[in-house]
């Protein structure tokens, strides 16, 4: 029996409309990155403007509740396991193929109609669920690390911790736990300085971009979950 304290999803203020506002920053954002790529305006590879763009896409839609953050998540996951392997960031490439799996389930988890009800509520994680999750990540860490100091790793430490906190924080995401954001906002402060130590300036940006994306989702789920 899950023991997390959740709200009715009748009882939280839906969020999940998107304001035209939103739609069109996003879409001249896109444009404009997209056109200064064709153009030659900057050195940054096509890969990195398409993950940059899904990538902050699906995020905002995670932090609006909207479904269609999974199946834009799924396309990001694709376009950064090809820049991670690239850039020989083994880890963060593997994550992608996990990040897959666990957007299809997230995906399923939100999809209104799931074990019967209208759609999935925030909730708080349950005490026994983020002991479990909180020791996993030290061992889970180490082992990655060995692992990635075989295979010479740009960065191994840094590249495991980062792998094991954002695979903690994606399975909260996909349980609409409300402490997702907190793990996200840990992880992504890390993750900037990393990509710009392997001079992955764009991945640095939108990662920088993440986190002040997760800052909003923490806030806006909890004013939900309390309203």
């Amino acid at each position: 029996m899950n023991d997390a304290v959740s709200v009715e999803p009748t009882a939280q203020p839906r969020a999940s409309d998107l304001r035209p506002s939103e739609v069109a920053a996003m879409l001249l954002v896109s444009v404009a990155m997209i056109a200064a790529t064709a153009a030659e305006w900057w050195p940054i590879s096509w890969a990195e403007v398409v993950g940059f763009i899904t990538g902050g896409v699906c995020v905002w839609l995670a932090v609006r509740e909207h479904l269609w953050t999974w199946p834009i998540g799924l396309a990001n996951n694709v376009v950064f396991f090809a820049l991670f392997w690239q850039g020989r960031l083994f880890a963060d490439a593997g994550l992608q193929v996990v990040y897959f799996a666990l957007g299809v389930y997230g995906w399923w988890q939100w999809r209104p109609g799931a074990r019967q009800r209208a759609e999935l509520p925030i909730s708080h994680t349950p005490r026994f669920e983020l002991f479990v999750l909180a020791a996993a990540v030290p061992f889970a860490t180490w082992g990655l690390r060995e692992i990635l100091v075989e295979v010479q790793g740009a960065a191994p430490f840094w590249d495991a911790l980062t792998t094991v906190l954002s695979l903690v924080a994606q399975f909260l995401m996909c349980r609409k736990r409300l402490e997702n954001w907190l793990v996200w906002i840990i992880t992504d402060a890390i993750y900037v300085p990393l990509y710009l130590s392997h001079e992955m300036s764009l991945t640095a940006v939108l990662y920088a971009v993440f986190l002040v994306m997760c800052v909003a989702g923490w806030f806006g789920w909890r004013a939900r979950v309390r309203g």
